[in-house]
């Protein structure tokens, strides 16, 4: 992916900015740059890109849980400010900023300020190779090099000469960093399902309703009701009695194909939240409760959707194969185990 050219603009010099990249940073500075840009902003805090920076990436490392490193600031500062300001993991973006921007707890202070120690200034080395800090905040005053932006020492002055294109590109501008940023982060989580969809927090979430109605209704109706793989509960055919959980979290699958769904009873669904599974305490059930789901609706309406969903698992959905099934969802358990993702009785 390439950024927009320009006659009069040194684009390969922000292009650059991602050449050599050991962590997050960078992606996420620009990323806050173009929002606050957005927003008729051309001399801004750094306290107000740094507050950015994290809240852009709360979602991602709280919430899904993709590493960003073990070293990686950006990532052990989310996870400070979650526990020193007492925030929730999926906080609202728009209170999130505001809590970080005004906030008076030392810790959250120090957390976003560490970053003006080597941020600011290595972004814009592309513009002063082999300069040091105090060089590059002396040159980028006078915009040498038609440099992005002046460095002051509690503000950035976006070049005049840069402002028109920013605006104007800022959608491309943040699908690059957001391209670059899911390389980045796909090598540092490779067996994770997904990166792109988990670098932004999706405005809904998908309901379950259609898998319901045209899959599992069918089910309860030939057995007579279902028994919950948790609780042992016996569930019946009522929105009230059961709900329709994912057996990985959806969090982590980012999907809600049919073999990760089973209705279980909907009080403990909601204790549940997106803990993982016990693999040798609750596969069997779940193995056994998918096996006869998969029998039913076979029988009854084999070009069903929710058949093809399958497909993944058994290639010519053939006999439900408990040992195929088996090596489907053991290593994706175990995968989210190592992200961080806690199992039902922690």
């Amino acid at each position: 992916m390439n950024l927009p050219t320009s006659n009069n603009l040194p684009i390969q010099k922000l292009a650059s900015v991602f050449g050599s990249t050991v962590a997050t940073y960078k992606y996420y500075w620009l990323i806050a740059i173009i929002e606050l840009i957005e927003e008729g902003n051309s001399v801004i805090l750094k306290k107000n890109i740094f507050s950015r920076m994290i809240s852009n990436a709360w979602y991602t490392i709280n919430y899904f849980k993709l590493s960003f490193g073990k070293s990686d600031n950006l990532q052990i500062a989310v996870k400070s400010i979650l526990n020193s300001e007492k925030l929730h993991e999926d906080e609202n973006k728009i209170n999130l900023i505001d809590r970080l921007q005004n906030s008076n707890l030392k810790e959250t202070i120090n957390q976003l300020l560490h970053f003006d120690n080597n941020v600011p200034h290595w972004f814009l080395s592309p513009w002063f190779p082999k300069k040091s800090k105090t060089e590059i905040y002396k040159l980028s005053k006078t915009f040498n090099n038609d440099c992005l932006y002046a460095l002051h020492n509690d503000f950035i002055e976006i070049n005049p000469l840069w402002i028109e294109y920013l605006k104007s590109n800022t959608k491309i501008i943040k699908d690059f960093c957001y391209w670059n940023l899911t390389l980045f982060l796909q090598t540092r989580n490779p067996s994770v399902p997904d990166i792109a969809n988990k670098l932004i927090k999706p405005a809904t979430r998908n309901g379950l309703s259609k898998q319901t109605k045209d899959y599992w209704k069918l089910v309860f109706e030939k057995e007579n009701g279902i028994e919950c793989i948790f609780t042992g509960k016996k569930l019946i055919f009522d929105e009230k009695n059961f709900a329709l959980d994912h057996f990985i979290p959806h969090n982590f699958v980012m999907h809600d194909l049919i073999w990760n769904l089973v209705p279980i009873e909907k009080k403990f669904n909601s204790s549940k939240s997106d803990k993982l599974p016990l693999f040798e305490k609750h596969f069997e059930k779940f193995y056994k409760l998918q096996k006869t789901a998969f029998e039913i609706n076979k029988q009854n309406d084999c070009k069903s959707i929710y058949m093809d969903e399958y497909l993944a698992i058994f290639p010519n959905l053939d006999a439900f194969d408990k040992e195929k099934f088996s090596n489907t969802i053991q290593p994706l358990i175990t995968i989210a185990s190592n992200n961080g993702f806690l199992f039902m009785n922690e």
